[in-house]
C-alpha cells in the first residue's frame, strides 16, 4: 500500500470506505460537466443503471435530513457520491481570527502556501496548512463578504463573493464529491454548490452562479514581503487539528486521483497543477511544467492581453506529511497586463519580473518594486491552480498552452 492510500485508509478511514455512485440517465437536467460521456447516447442497460444510480442518490440524499429541495438539480444526482464525513464532517471555520505578519511569523515557514486575497486595500493571507483541514472560511475582504476555499483532491483554491440576489450566504461542507471536487452548501437554502464552478447544482437556488474572486496561492515568505501589514488567518479556529501536518501525504505525486469517477483528459497526467483561467467563455491552461522553465508567459486570451508568473520558493500542501518540509512547486499567478492604458510584455530577471517598456522590477504579487512604474499593480485576473484532471473535467474544451 501506497504511503498515499496508508495514512487515508487509517487516520482518514471515510475516504478509504466512500461511496462511488456513477452517472445517471439522460432526459433529467441538463448536466453542464461531461463525465466522458457527452454526445455519445448510452445503450439501454447503460440508461437503466443510471437512472437506478440517479434514483439510489436521491434517495440516499433526500433521507439522510437535508432541507434541500432534491427535484431540483441541474446534474445527474448519480455523478454526486458521498466523501465519508457527514455534513460540516469537515467543518468549516466561520468566526476567522486573525494576526499579524510579525504574529504568524512564528509559527510559519516562509515556504509554506498561503492563499491569499488582496482587496479593497485589505489584504488577507489563508494558511494551507489550515484550509487542509477546514475547506472553507467564511469572511470579509475589503467590506466584501467572502468564502475562501480550498479542495484537495483537486488542489483548487478559490474564493467566491458570498452575496448573492440581496442574501449574504454562508457555507459549509456537504461531505459529498463530484469529480472529487467539494460539494458546498449554503446554510440559508441548503442548495449545494459545485466548489470548481461556482454553480448551485441542486436545490432551491439551482442555476445560480457565484461570483468568482481573484484569489492567489503564493509563499508565506512572498506573502509577508508584499503586504508586511497584511492579515493572517490564525490558528485559534476553535477546533484542535494538528495544522502544519498534511493529511494527504503524497497525494499529488501519485498521479492517481482520488474518488474520481470519469474520464481523464491524456493531453497532461492526471496530477500536472495547471494555472487556468476562463475568459469570455475561453479556457485556457498553462501547465506547471512549462512555467518553471520560463518564469513567464505573455499572451492573451479573447483579446484580453494577460501573463503568468512563475516563481520559486513555494512547497506542495500535499506532498510531505509535514507541508514545511514539502517540495518545492513554485507559485503561478495571472494577472491582466494593462497599466496606465497599455499593455505590457514581461520577462524573468533575477527574483523579479522586468516589463519591456520601462525596465520596472515587478514581484509575483504583481506590484511594481522599482524603476519608473514603482508602485503600480497589475490588476489580478481570476484564475486557480487546479490538478489537470480536475480542470479538464469541469472545463472539457479546454486550450492547452504550452509555449
Amino acid at each position: 500500500m501506497s504511503r498515499w492510500r496508508f495514512e487515508k485508509s487509517f487516520p482518514w478511514m471515510f475516504l478509504a470506505a466512500s461511496l462511488f455512485i456513477v452517472a445517471c440517465a439522460p432526459g433529467q437536467a441538463k448536466a453542464k460537466v461531461g463525465s466522458g460521456a457527452e454526445g455519445a447516447s448510452p445503450s439501454f442497460s447503460e440508461a437503466a443503471d443510471a437512472k437506478k444510480a440517479d434514483d439510489l442518490g436521491f434517495a440516499q440524499f433526500s433521507s439522510s435530513g437535508w432541507k434541500t429541495d432534491f427535484s431540483r438539480h441541474t446534474v445527474r444526482l448519480g455523478e454526486i457520491s458521498s466523501g465519508g464525513p457527514p455534513k460540516d464532517g469537515i467543518p468549516p471555520v466561520d468566526r476567522p481570527k486573525f494576526e499579524t505578519t510579525a504574529e504568524a511569523d512564528k509559527w510559519l515557514k516562509d515556504n509554506e502556501p498561503v492563499g491569499y486575497l488582496n482587496m479593497n486595500g485589505e489584504a488577507k493571507a489563508y494558511p494551507l496548512q489550515i484550509l487542509i483541514w477546514h475547506e472553507i472560511a467564511n469572511d470579509t475582504v475589503g467590506g466584501v463578504p467572502v468564502s475562501m476555499t480550498f479542495c484537495p483532491l483537486c488542489n483548487t483554491v478559490l474564493a467566491f463573493d458570498r452575496r448573492l440576489d440581496g442574501m449574504v450566504l454562508d457555507f459549509g461542507t456537504t461531505g459529498n464529491l463530484r469529480f472529487s471536487d467539494l460539494v458546498m452548501y449554503d446554510r440559508q437554502t441548503e442548495t449545494w454548490w459545485q466548489q470548481a464552478s461556482g454553480e448551485a447544482i441542486v436545490g432551491e437556488l439551482t442555476g445560480k452562479e457565484l461570483t468568482f474572486l481573484p484569489a492567489g496561492v503564493i509563499s508565506w515568505g512572498q506573502f509577508k514581503e508584499s503586504f508586511p501589514n497584511g492579515k493572517v488567518l490564525s490558528k485559534n479556529t476553535g477546533f484542535d487539528r494538528n495544522y502544519g501536518r498534511n493529511p494527504y501525504a503524497g497525494y499529488d505525486t501519485e498521479g492517481d486521483p482520488f474518488l474520481f469517477k470519469g474520464k481523464l483528459d491524456g493531453r497532461l497526467p492526471a496530477m500536472e497543477r495547471v494555472v487556468t483561467l476562463s475568459i469570455k467563455g475561453k479556457d485556457v491552461a498553462y501547465p506547471f511544467s512549462h512555467l518553471e522553465k520560463k518564469g513567464v508567459i505573455n499572451g492573451t486570451i479573447d483579446g484580453t492581453p494577460v501573463v503568468i508568473f512563475h516563481k520559486s520558493g513555494t512547497a506542495s500542501a500535499l506532498d510531505a506529511s509535514s507541508i514545511a518540509a514539502s517540495r518545492d512547486i513554485g507559485s503561478g499567478v495571472a494577472f491582466n497586463t494593462v497599466v496606465d492604458g497599455k499593455p505590457l510584455t514581461f520577462k524573468a530577471q533575477g527574483e523579479h519580473f522586468v516589463d519591456g517598456a520601462t525596465g520596472s522590477r515587478w514581484n509575483v504579487t504583481g506590484k511594481a518594486v522599482s524603476g519608473t512604474l514603482q508602485g503600480s499593480q497589475l490588476t489580478p485576473m481570476v484564475h486557480g491552480n487546479h490538478f489537470w484532471f480536475a480542470w479538464a473535467a469541469f472545463k472539457p474544451d479546454t486550450e492547452v498552452r504550452e509555449p
